[in-house]
């Protein structure tokens, strides 16, 4: 079962979420919050495997809350509103994806699907856009070629394509290997390049000039 944490201050909200994403077996919701603080200490709490947190709630907003529980738990985060901005500090702390409020039920069964097994919740046009618009600084390239100077060419290989955004079938695909030694190479960039999540390491491959774009 994947575990799931809803944050949001608004009741209504919440119970629409947890409606659609009950209609999946596979996923329980295990904990509800009002605030970020109170998102924290639920989710370590219920050893949640998905957190959807609201951008803006009262007492603590999403973006604190991510930036304390993104080591353990993978998070989406939920708001009305579209900004890039938004998305960017959601990435910067350490999210999985973002996600708008009126995404379509499927959509959002299927974004948490992906989000627990660690994929990003962005499509590679929007991630590459946003890594070239906010993401990006001068100083940033070198401390970022430095890092995947700790790779093998096989994970810096895997690091290019997680950069162009495909997913771990479609990374396989390309390079000839299984999904799971894909997602055993992933395992091992990560704490390497000091990410927290795929969405981190494609900035690092961006920044390093790994990408094409």
């Amino acid at each position: 079962m994947i575990r799931v944490l809803i944050a949001d201050d608004e009741t209504l909200m919440r119970a629409g979420i947890r409606l659609i994403l009950e209609n999946d077996p596979e996923i329980t919701v295990v904990a509800e919050a009002s605030d970020g603080r109170e998102a924290v200490e639920l989710s370590r709490a219920h050893g949640v495997d998905v957190a959807l947190l609201d951008i803006r709630m009262p007492g603590g907003d999403g973006l604190r809350a991510a930036e304390q529980i993104a080591a353990s738990t993978n998070v989406v985060m939920l708001t009305t509103f579209g900004e890039d901005s938004y998305v960017a500090q959601a990435l910067k702390v350490g999210a999985t994806g973002f996600l708008l409020k009126d995404t379509p039920p499927q959509e959002l069964i299927n974004a948490v699907r992906k989000a627990a097994r660690g994929e990003p919740i962005l499509a590679p046009q929007i991630t590459k856009r946003l890594i070239e618009k906010h993401l990006t600084a001068p100083d940033d390239r070198s401390s970022a070629r430095r890092k995947i100077d700790a790779l093998t060419a096989a994970e810096r290989s895997v690091l290019e394509l997680v950069g162009e955004g495909l997913s771990n079938t479609e990374i396989g695909e390309q390079l000839f290997m299984a999904t799971g030694t894909v997602k055993a190479h992933i395992s091992r960039i990560l704490p390497k390049l000091g990410c927290a999540n795929r969405v981190q390491a494609a900035i690092v491959a961006h920044d390093a000039g790994l990408t094409r774009s």
